[in-house]
């Protein structure tokens, strides 16, 4: 394993060889042959149903994951599914997932798809991509995945065949007699071959797969990018940026002795990429409580004693779920926490410091995105740790700072410290398609070889990356994108609406909520109430719906006539900032906010009577908006 503590030891890293000559597995499949063989009856995955930490879980080892891993993908290779057919899969996280994935990927492109999203959502990614096969859920009481995938593949002509995963049978008695009365009957209005996948599964030889790899790099997954407005972006991965993924973590986190818990979701390439293979890779064993993960029912409450339980060394997780966490008392032996890595969304300093002090272990923040097969950067584990910063770039990863024109066309590269956009290559980057219709490529990449983010950041002195706003005006809660188009189409279609700007406006829990400033037609009326009511009910996700609507005289615009979404944000920090203020009884207010050429939109606060300071800094911590005093 190699030290990774800066800047200069993720380049030493690099000069002992070029990334085409470290002899990584070329599949995913070859890389969990290979940990088999060297780990094969230690502990890979284990899949609780319940967050009790008494109650019953499933463990594979890596033994039995490669073999249920074969027996998948040959089972998809029997339903016509060829290396460039697509399987897709919506389903909460359960060992079945790991299996879809894995075997997905290995007998074609496996397509996870968020249960979250609408049934037209779902039906269009399907549609986009072609997918042959789907794995879902059979029909189970308490949620509606069976119900939306029914009503997705009816829409969807190029599904044929549909794997249901019953989670009965992680059930004991007498919860288990009752899901056959309580199950909820779901239509069939397709015309699908519907199949136990379990039952299917098993069927097929575990020894050995039915067909052979074809042996080099190819796309082996679709995922799609966050956002909620009509269909998402799909992006194309290679089995080289899983691989490289997993490389990250062999060398610089883990080994088979190690345990992780990731109670994050398994559509998402957070989980599937930094953890999982990363796992496949170096040995470590991965917990996957309830399949609701952090939103599962007593997680929260149950989650210390879990770590305790499994004896997790590493905590995979997210800022909301952080803040969470810190209103439970810790309540059980976390001694064999090392460390927890978080991502996502930004990370308040005083999070990071209740979390230190609640737990004596710090949390390491990095970045990464979909459009990069996931990571990018790191606050090192053994190194200094700047809380705000994303860390610093991974070995193999070149970060640039970069001002394009729309073409991609390089115009200059920002010096230290200088805000531009954030461009990335590794060996994640899927140059020149990052996505699978042609045209979403055009100017996303800058030099035709860095992948242009949307984000805009700087670099300091020391290397470490810094994120300061989004170009792309994505709004983050709590880890989950939204585009702020979902919110100003819907509230566009109001009668009395003439113009919509949709912002995140800060959250001491979430990072960010969505807000809506709305302009009206002249001589129109109509109460911000209402159009909260007309937008709740056009809004596909009820995480998009804004938290708050404002009414304008005039929304600010650009020279063109866009709206300008900086002074729509500054308007949201100050409100946001002043209302807390006086909630927490602070003689302080919002004195204006200020485009910081370090630190982006950052809030000047004036104080108006003596100030209890611990207490404001551990108020205005809460929030990843930076803050600083007025000056005399």
């Amino acid at each position: 394993m190699h030290m990774f503590t800066d800047l200069s030891s993720a380049r030493l890293i690099e000069a002992e060889s070029p990334w085409s000559a470290r002899g990584v597995p070329a599949s995913v499949y070859q890389a969990l042959r290979d940990v088999a063989a060297r780990h094969g009856g230690r502990p890979a995955v284990t899949f609780q149903m319940f967050s009790d930490p008494q109650a019953s879980a499933e463990t594979l080892d890596w033994s039995e994951l490669l073999m249920r891993t074969t027996q998948t993908a040959n089972l998809f290779r029997g339903l016509g599914i060829g290396e460039e057919d697509v399987v897709a899969y919506l389903l909460p996280n359960c060992n079945e997932t790991i299996f879809a994935l894995l075997g997905g990927m290995t007998a074609g492109r496996v397509l996870p798809i968020n249960p979250l999203l609408d049934t037209e959502q779902i039906a269009g990614i399907l549609n986009d991509a072609g997918a042959k096969a789907l794995v879902t859920l059979k029909s189970m009481p308490k949620t509606d995945v069976a119900q939306k995938a029914a009503a997705a593949v009816a829409f969807a002509p190029t599904v044929r065949t549909v794997l249901e995963v019953d989670l009965k049978r992680y059930l004991s008695p007498p919860k288990s007699w009752l899901v056959p009365l309580l199950r909820p009957k779901v239509p069939q209005r397709h015309h699908a071959r519907v199949m136990d996948f379990r039952a299917a599964m098993e069927a097929e030889p575990g020894d050995a797969l039915a067909f052979a790899e074809s042996g080099g790099d190819r796309v082996a997954a679709y995922f799609h990018t966050g956002g909620t407005t009509g269909t998402p972006k799909v992006a194309q991965h290679k089995f080289s940026g899983m691989i490289y993924n997993g490389w990250l973590g062999q060398e610089l986190l883990f080994d088979e002795t190690d345990v992780l818990i990731c109670p994050l979701p398994l559509f998402h390439c957070f989980a599937c990429y930094p953890v999982l293979m990363s796992a496949i890779q170096s040995g470590a064993h991965v917990v996957f409580p309830t399949p609701a993960g952090y939103r599962g029912e007593g997680v929260f409450d149950n989650f210390w004693k879990l770590i305790e339980r499994y004896r997790v060394t590493f905590l995979i997780t997210v800022p909301t779920a952080l803040a969470a966490l810190m209103q439970r008392k810790v309540d059980a032996d976390v001694s064999s926490l090392k460390i927890a890595i978080s991502g996502s969304a930004p990370l308040p300093l005083e999070l990071y410091r209740r979390f230190e002090e609640a737990t004596g272990v710090q949390v390491a923040e990095g970045y990464g995105l979909t459009e990069a097969t996931c990571l990018v950067s790191v606050n090192p584990i053994d190194g200094t740790k700047k809380v705000g910063s994303v860390g610093v770039p991974m070995p193999y990863t070149d970060v640039r700072i970069l001002h394009c024109g729309e073409d991609g066309t390089v115009i200059r590269e920002c010096a230290t410290d200088e805000i531009g956009e954030i461009c990335v290559a590794n060996p994640g980057v899927f140059e020149g398609s990052t996505y699978t219709e042609p045209g979403k490529n055009l100017g996303l990449f800058a030099d035709r070889r860095y992948l242009r983010t949307g984000d805009l950041g700087r670099i300091d002195a020391d290397g470490y990356l810094w994120i300061t706003g989004r170009k792309k005006d994505m709004i983050i809660r709590g880890g989950h994108n939204i585009d702020p188009a979902e919110i100003e189409e819907a509230l566009s279609g109001h009668p009395a609406v003439a113009t919509v700007g949709a912002i995140g406006q800060p959250d001491r829990h979430s990072g960010e909520l969505p807000c809506a400033y709305v302009e009206l037609v002249a001589g129109a009326r109509v109460l911000p109430a209402d159009l909260l009511d007309y937008g709740r009910s056009r809004i596909h996700e009820r995480a998009a719906v804004p938290k708050h609507v404002e009414i304008l005289p005039e929304l600010p615009k650009t020279a063109v006539g866009k709206v300008f979404k900086p002074a729509l944000r500054k308007m949201a920090i100050t409100r946001v900032f002043d209302a807390a203020l006086a909630e927490a009884g602070f003689a302080v207010s919002v004195a204006g906010v200020e485009d910081d050429r370090r630190n982006g939109l950052t809030a000047v606060l004036e104080a108006h009577g003596d100030v209890d300071m611990p207490a404001l800094e551990q108020l205005m911590g809460c929030f990843t908006t930076p803050w600083r005093w007025k000056e005399d």
